[in-house]
């Protein structure tokens, strides 16, 4: 199945685009797609325990179930001042 996974703020410098598409197994979780995104884009390594997951208006953890075709937001941590 493939998914876009979207990038803000200082993910999306990281990756170097404000979206891209990945190809996961049937059955992938959220875990996978991290797992596969800090394979290809290792200095994403540094936000790996504070990024926050967004699947339409809802935050999901890790065990969330993806779908092909669903978009998944990765976030940093947020931050005020």
């Amino acid at each position: 199945m493939k998914v876009r996974a979207e990038f803000y703020s200082r993910l999306r410098e990281i990756v170097g685009a404000p979206a891209v598409q990945i190809e996961l197994p049937a059955g992938a979780r959220v875990l996978d797609l991290v797992r596969k995104l800090l394979s290809e884009y290792p200095r994403l390594r540094d936000f790996e325990r504070s990024m926050l997951f967004g699947v339409g208006v809802e935050f999901v953890q890790l065990e969330y179930a993806l779908r092909d075709g669903e978009t998944i937001a990765i976030m940093p941590p947020v931050q005020g001042g």
